[in-house]
């Protein structure tokens, strides 16, 4: 008899405990306010190591338009996309446009090799906690952001551009 009631007990422990987090998960997803970053907000700073160490900061680049895009290696567009934004940021870094390439949580070895087979030279940053893109809400990847020499977010881009499309958005954020 006192085994049965102490498993009664612990039974509904745990179901308040199960309880208590469903009731936690629903409002955190439906009645707290999450802060995305938009078309016309100042884009948030932050700053992330890049691939030989240095701390690269979003607002290091006041006075420059930024391409910054949110990428993983795994990612069947950003595969396709990553030459083709090489190409354009070539024609455009002596023109006022930097590329920051924000990689989501993956391994230094994962993006190192990645890096040499596109043979990419803008500068990738590390979000191995994905403190950044949880402050820019990402879903899904790629997604980029063009941001002015004001540092305000012109446009928010999901999904795969073609070449044509990198050049005019670089345009777009062109000093």
């Amino acid at each position: 008899m006192r085994n049965k009631k102490i498993r009664l007990v612990i039974r509904f422990i745990i179901l308040l405990l199960m309880i208590s987090a469903i009731t936690y998960t629903v409002y955190q997803n439906f009645f707290t306010e999450k802060v995305r970053v938009q078309v016309g907000d100042q884009a948030v700073d932050f700053a992330l190591e890049d691939m030989e160490g240095n701390i690269v900061q979003l607002s290091d680049y006041e006075g420059r338009g930024v391409f910054l895009n949110f990428w993983g290696t795994w990612c069947e567009p950003c595969k396709t996309e990553m030459p083709l934004m090489e190409n354009q940021y070539l024609n455009y870094k002596d023109q006022g446009v930097e590329l920051l390439a924000v990689n989501i949580t993956e391994s230094d070895v994962a993006i190192q090799s990645f890096i040499e087979k596109h043979e990419l030279t803008f500068p990738v940053l590390k979000d191995k906690d994905r403190s950044v893109t949880e402050t820019y809400d990402i879903t899904p990847i790629p997604t980029t952001f063009l941001i002015d020499k004001n540092g305000q977010v012109q446009r928010v881009i999901t999904g795969s551009m073609t070449e044509r499309d990198i050049r005019n958005y670089m345009e777009i954020i062109k000093p």
